[in-house]
Order: C-alpha cells, then sequence, then structure tokens
C-alpha cells in the first residue's frame, strides 16, 4: 500500500509538473528567472575589465616610452593613430613578407597596404556617435564604421575572433567605450594595396 501511494505521489507531481511548464505562465517565470539586469555601472566596469584583456589598449592608445618599453599614453587612451604622426619610410619590397608596426603600434603595414588603429574613444571622432547596432556590426562583420556597403576592417584588428564574444559582452564593452574620455583625434584613412 506505502509503495502505491508513493507511486500515486509521484504521478500526481510529475503531471502537475508537466501542465504548469506548459502554460504561458510559466514559460513567462521561467524567462523571467533566467533573465538577469545588469546596472549601467556594472556594465561598464565588465565592459573595462573586457577591454582590458582583450587588449585594446595596445593598438588602439598611442604610447610613451618608458624604461621597460611602450606604454600607453594615459592622455590619449583609445584614440587611435595619432593624426600628426606620420608614416615612417619604409621598403615596400619588404612588406610584402612581412607585417610592420609603427613605434606607437597603432601604425601597420602589410601585403593589404597601410592601416591605422581607430579612434574608439567617446569622442566624435572616435565612436561618440555610433548606435549599438554599428559597433555590433563592426565586430560582427568587421564592417569599417559599423556601416554596410563600407571597407573590412583591415589587420591586424582581430574581429573575426571578437565577433565570437556574446551580446552581452560587446554591450558591455561599447558602454564602456562610450563612457571613456572623449579624444578628439582623426585617424588617417587606410592606403589599401599600395603594390
Amino acid at each position: 500500500m506505502k509503495k502505491m501511494l508513493v507511486l500515486l505521489g509521484i504521478t500526481v507531481t510529475a503531471t502537475i509538473l508537466l501542465v504548469f511548464c506548459n502554460t504561458p505562465a510559466a514559460e513567462e517565470h521561467i524567462a523571467a528567472a533566467s533573465t538577469v539586469t545588469i546596472s549601467p555601472d556594472s556594465m561598464v566596469k565588465r565592459g573595462a575589465y573586457l577591454v582590458s584583456i582583450m587588449g585594446c589598449n595596445d593598438c588602439h592608445s598611442p604610447k610613451k616610452m618608458g624604461p621597460q618599453g611602450p606604454y600607453p599614453d594615459p592622455d590619449r587612451l583609445l584614440s587611435g593613430h595619432p593624426a600628426d604622426a606620420p608614416v615612417a619610410k619604409f621598403d615596400t619590397s619588404t612588406s610584402k613578407n612581412w607585417i610592420l608596426f609603427n613605434q606607437m603600434l597603432t601604425n601597420y603595414v602589410g601585403p593589404w597596404g597601410i592601416s591605422y588603429s581607430a579612434n574608439i574613444s567617446s569622442d566624435s571622432t572616435g565612436i561618440g556617435n555610433w548606435s549599438e547596432k554599428q559597433f555590433f556590426k563592426a565586430i560582427r562583420e568587421g564592417k569599417y564604421l559599423g556601416l554596410d556597403n563600407t571597407r573590412p576592417l583591415l589587420p591586424p584588428m582581430p574581429w573575426q575572433e571578437y565577433r565570437h564574444a556574446s551580446d552581452d559582452d560587446l554591450r558591455a564593452i561599447f558602454a564602456f567605450l562610450k563612457s571613456t574620455k572623449p579624444v578628439k583625434n582623426v585617424v588617417p584613412q587606410a592606403m589599401i594595396n599600395m603594390h
């Protein structure tokens, strides 16, 4: 008799769960429970962390030289290749087989041509006027300025790897970049296929 009551109890519980789980109210409850609301402050902090570990300053911040070598210039963080920094002379035959970097690590020469790190500070000359949709398009599809019908992002920007970031991580990165100190700097235009 005890086994019969236990079996009946399990059957009733399973039936109730199956019926409840297939109702719209249950689906809303489950969806609400799985949605995490992140405060804007937390988003910016998460974005700062991601920008740090993804090495964005390595290419997008001009450098100063210190005792241990180059370090990001704190006054020009994430402002891209300085507009007034000329491209050093180089042997074009070398650039067919090598990738050359300038001393600030913001200018690159290779088989594709000459590319410059973009200004990704919050200034209007950077991504200050960008929408989140543009940022997603730039990272997910490798589109210059995050716009359709534009050239691809050029090396060494590793968008092919970054495109795998979650939507939440990209939103956090974008929130952080929009919160940065605006640095006015119009980056030179790339020179594609110079050979």
